[in-house]
């Protein structure tokens, strides 16, 4: 008994079915790959973002210090002795309005 192979004939329709799935199978997870590095970069970027800011808000807190303290009375009044300033009460006029 002698065996008869048939060869199945293979249509366009299937080989581009078929083209298509190995296509999804080698791409699926270099694309899971690729979204998860440039997930992990952007994670980066934001903390590096968080420090610079939190580095910025104790700079401008520290200047905002300075700032009190150098408008303070007692620094103002020790500058103007420096400049040669001085305070003189009977110099100061009020002025009243009438209503």
């Amino acid at each position: 008994m002698k065996k008869v192979k048939k060869k199945v004939k293979i249509s366009k329709f299937e080989k581009l079915l078929y083209t298509l799935a190995i296509f999804l199978v080698v791409i699926a997870p270099i694309s899971i790959v690729f979204s998860k590095a440039t997930l992990a970069k952007v994670n980066f970027e934001v903390e590096k973002q968080k420090k610079e800011i939190e580095a910025q808000k104790k700079t401008n807190e520290s200047i905002a210090m300075t700032i009190d303290e150098l408008a303070s009375l007692t620094k103002i009044q020790e500058v103007a002795e420096q400049q040669g300033l001085s305070y003189n009460n009977n110099n100061i006029k009020t002025v009243v309005e009438d209503s």
